[in-house]
Order: C-alpha cells, then structure tokens, then sequence
C-alpha cells in the first residue's frame, strides 16, 4: 500500500475550507488528511474538528508562508508521498490513483501535477499551472494552456502525461524521500514561485517532473493574494531573481540576471503608464530586497546546474513582440 498524506496549508481560510474540504474527503478514502495551520486567527481549527474529526492538524506557531508553512509541517507527516494542496482546490472523482500509478511505473519520476482547470470557468485552464509548467531563458513562468495572462480553452489538446519543468504549487505531487533530499521550499522565498525553485533544484539532480492529465481538479485562484496586490508583484520579482540566482549556470548567470533586471525596469515603466505606481515602487523594493539576500542565495547554489533548463528563449518576445499566445504554437512559428 502506497502511504499519500494530503496537506493543506491554511490561513484564515474558514470559508475555503467550508467549501473544498468536503470533495478532498469525499474522494481521498487511500490518504491521510491534514490541514497545516499558519497561526490562523479565524475559527478554522474549531471547523475542522467539528466537522472533520478524522482530519489531522497541524499547528505552526506563526504565519511562515507557502514555503516556511509546508516545511515546518511536513516535518511531523510520515509518508511516502506528499499531496501539497492549496485550500481553494476542488478535487475530483480518482484524483490521486493515477498520480499513485505514475510514481509506482516511474521511479524516477519525482515531482507530478495533475491538470489544473479554472474553478469559475471549468471549460478553461487555470492561471497557476494550467497543464504543466516551464520557465523561459530568464525565468519567466509559463505553462500548457496558459502563457502570461491568456488562458487557453480545454478541449483536450493538452490530454498527454508529458514531462515538464515545474508543477503548480496549487497542487503538487513530490516523494517525501526527494523533499527531504532538496531540503524542501527555501523559506526564504515565503510565498509564489517556492515550487519553481524546487522543480528547478530537483532537475538539476537529474530528477524527472511530470503532468498527469488524468487526475483533474479545479483551482479558485487569487484566494489568499490577488493577482493585482503589489505584495504579489514584490514577491514574484523578487523570488525570480533568488530563484535564477540560485540555479543558472555560473556562465551565464550574471548575463541572465542583467537582462532580467532590464526587463525588469520596462515592466516597472508599464506600470507607470498605467497609473499603478505602487506596483512600480514594489519592483524597486523587491531588487532591494534582492541585493540584501543575493549572497545568501549565492552559498545555496548545488555544484552542478543544467545548461538545459529552457526551451524557449524569450517569452516575453514571443508573447508581446510575435503575438503568440497559444502554448503549442511556440514550437510551430519560428
């Protein structure tokens, strides 16, 4: 019997657990079930034991983000694979048996994420993972089904498991053995794009991550952070840069991160011309944060980093300049 421990990760989130922990239960019969509590405030605790006795809690003595939550949690939860689950995730019917089947015929086969549809738009795929992750020459997200902010329509053509470079946090499937082996998230990324670093640090080991179109579920998206909160926009600056800091090859990486920084500036332009200053002024402040943790990230880089960690060069040119926004049509137009 292969041991999955499904864990949520909670702040404050009484009104997402109400709403998506009863499908987690309902279609998890093979897992054990936790909620790892960052020090909510909000009556999530007395909830989960009201109505779900067999759910297990953890509790974090304070609010330690996405990364530092995960891994104070995962400390205390014995098994052999971990579900990371956020708390505005609706599961489906056989959800993890196909997961459970791929990482039995894939042994080197670490890290998986199913496909991720839009909870509000289930005919669409969803902004964080959509089917399946890769990152371009510098750092710039992008999956199957979803480029920047255009989401594709599911009608299928995503219906292959596919090796990718990085799963959605949103939902990710990692053997405990590899978690403990990568030391888990870098806490001090705190929240957005932890998972990408770890994907990145795990194939850089030689290990494989996979999409899984079999097992489906629905992501709300933007439930604890909106997409247009400058937070975000300080946090995805910034742990870019950490995470290319950290993983780039070493002759490359200093190339790398003066274009970004220059991308960076047009991006801060735009938000200028937008009228959306402290979007601006939180790009300013995440390069700052950035300079103060550059040589920390420099002593957590591994001896070897892969030369081939992108298969496309320039999102951002082919997105704003090309006009591509269809995943597939990346590799069709040249």
């Amino acid at each position: 019997m292969m041991r999955i421990a499904v864990v949520i990760l909670n702040w404050n989130g009484i009104l997402l657990l109400e709403k998506f922990l009863p499908s987690v239960v309902k279609y998890s019969p093979q897992a054990s079930i936790y909620v790892a509590d960052n020090a909510s405030t909000d009556d999530s605790i007395s909830f989960i034991k009201a109505f779900f006795p067999s759910i297990k809690i953890i509790k974090n003595e304070s609010n330690l983000g996405f990364a530092g939550g995960y891994n104070e949690a995962l400390k205390n939860i014995d098994a052999e694979f971990y579900a990371l689950v956020n708390s505005d995730i609706e599961v489906t019917e056989n959800w993890l048996q196909p997961i459970l089947t791929t990482f039995k015929k894939e042994p080197e086969t670490a890290i998986i994420q199913p496909k991720i549809l839009d909870f509000k738009r289930k005919e669409y795929f969803e902004y964080a993972g959509a089917a399946g992750g890769f990152i371009d020459q510098y750092g710039y997200p992008y999956c199957r089904g979803r480029i920047f902010d255009t989401l594709e329509k599911d009608h299928g053509q995503y219906d292959n498991n596919a090796e990718i470079f990085w799963a959605s946090g949103a939902c990710f499937f990692i053997r405990s053995a590899v978690y403990k082996e990568l030391n888990g998230f870098d806490g001090d990324f705190f929240a957005h794009q932890e998972e990408i670093d770890l994907c990145w640090r795990a194939f850089n080991k030689g290990f494989k991550i996979k999409y899984n179109f079999e097992s489906v579920v629905y992501h709300v998206g933007g439930a604890t952070l909106e997409q247009g909160n400058p937070k975000k926009t300080f946090l995805n600056f910034r742990n870019s840069l950490l995470m290319l800091t950290k993983n780039v090859p070493k002759d490359k990486l200093f190339r790398i991160l003066f274009v970004r920084m220059v991308l960076d500036g047009i991006a801060g332009l735009q938000f200028i011309s937008k009228g959306k200053f402290k979007h601006f002024v939180a790009i300013l402040k995440a390069h700052g944060s950035f300079y103060g943790l550059f040589s920390l990230q420099c002593k957590k880089r591994d001896l070897f980093q892969n030369q081939k960690y992108y298969n496309t060069k320039s999102i951002v040119f082919k997105y704003f300049v090309k006009n591509i926004t269809v995943f597939n049509d990346l590799f069709r137009l040249k």
